[in-house]
């Protein structure tokens, strides 16, 4: 795979990093995620591929450890606010001085520097401060977030993967490691970016929810069918909009143009009147095949036997039976080969990680009765 050979060192965290530390696992590295000890339960659902290492960082012999683990790895990725790796004398300055080839990656919501950078904050404060939460929702409704995929996914966890093979790449002829301060609000704007380099085109002049792309069209929407499912409706362009027309079974010349924006309220009340009079599985019928640009809205349980993603294999199911999605994008020579097992148990390769790290036996079984590291090979083997 295309990250073979890389080393991550992951220091758990929430959805962000899990995330980042999934792609790169997905697509060749070893990831290895170091969890506290003393914990009961992961929170982290993105540890396909992973290993786990519970360290005691309370401890300074289990800081010691982190460190030797950090200074033989090619990633390190920290999800930390501000100033707690270097409280235990890990920060990337330090590591990257005794390793000058180590990538430290920075994954946090305001990013390294700034009046935000200590403050705590979740997705939606993130995408606040990123402007695109002023543009999202309906029209005369509050802005709304969408789930919680653009700041810690996109412009997080994404973002910051995208960053890390970036720095390797730059490492290849530089020999030189790197930091990377990946801030989920910056990450948010720049995945944001068509709205800011489309407004000088008109695209955002109006409300929110009332321009082209916000739910304002009635050609670019959702509408329930008679079975109480829904289709989405894209059909912008005029040579689209028309097939979407002749698919209604509707006469062009009884609706209003277009794109008379005056008139998209009585259009959208239309498109719902004939929506509702056929099922979802009806109307592909219809549109299938045509350029409409209507779709199912599917279900996270649907979206496996759609004979679209059927076809490509878009989605997998791994060893507990769960659905979750290929990686992507697809690579011809180098494609990712996701594991298929369980995800791991926290402390699970503790033994295996440390003797690979040079740690040699009589040391393990000093650190684990010390409570420094936990190892729980006994109940992985259940």
């Amino acid at each position: 795979m295309a990250l073979a050979g890389v080393r991550v060192i992951e220091l758990a965290g929430l959805a962000p990093a899990p995330f980042c530390g999934m792609i790169l696992s997905d697509f060749g590295a070893r990831v290895i995620r170091v969890d506290r000890t003393k914990v009961a339960m992961t929170v982290d659902t993105q540890a396909r591929g992973k290993q786990s290492v519970a360290l005691n960082l309370k401890s300074p012999k289990g800081v010691a450890v982190l460190k030797r683990l950090c200074l033989q790895s090619d990633v390190v990725l920290e999800p930390y606010r501000k100033g707690v790796m270097e409280k235990m004398g890990l920060g990337p300055e330090d590591l990257i001085k005794e390793n000058p080839r180590l990538i430290y990656a920075r994954l946090t919501g305001y990013g390294q520097s700034g009046s935000y950078a200590k403050a705590a904050g979740h997705d939606i404060n993130y995408l606040a401060m990123s402007g695109l939460l002023s543009m999202l929702g309906r029209s005369s409704e509050k802005p709304y977030a969408p789930l919680n995929l653009v700041a810690d996914f996109a412009g997080g966890g994404l973002m910051c993967a995208f960053g890390i093979v970036l720095a390797l790449l730059e490492r290849s002829r530089s020999g030189q490691g790197q930091i990377i301060d990946a801030s989920m609000v910056e990450g948010a704007a720049y995945v944001g970016s068509f709205m800011w380099k489309s407004r000088s085109i008109g695209l955002w002049n109006r409300p929110r929810g009332e321009n082209l792309l916000d739910s304002g069209a009635p050609f670019y929407d959702t509408y329930r069918t008679s079975d109480g499912k829904y289709v989405a409706v894209g059909a912008i362009e005029p040579q689209f909009y028309q097939q979407l027309i002749q698919g209604l079974g509707l006469d062009d010349t009884d609706l209003p143009s277009q794109m008379s924006v005056t008139d998209w309220p009585q259009l959208r009340q239309t498109f719902t009147q004939v929506f509702a009079t056929k099922t979802q599985a009806e109307w592909g019928q219809i549109f299938d095949g045509t350029d409409a640009c209507v779709t199912p809205v599917l279900s996270q349980d649907e979206v496996l036997s759609h004979s679209h993603n059927q076809a490509r294999g878009s989605f997998l199911k791994d060893s507990q039976g769960e659905i979750s999605p290929r990686p992507a994008p697809v690579l011809s020579r180098s494609p990712a080969e996701p594991c298929g097992s369980r995800d791991p148990f926290i402390g699970e390769h503790t033994r295996p990680v440390l003797k690979e790290y040079g740690f040699d036996q009589a040391q393990i079984e000093q650190l684990l009765s010390a409570g420094i590291v936990e190892c729980n090979e006994a109940k992985a083997r259940l």
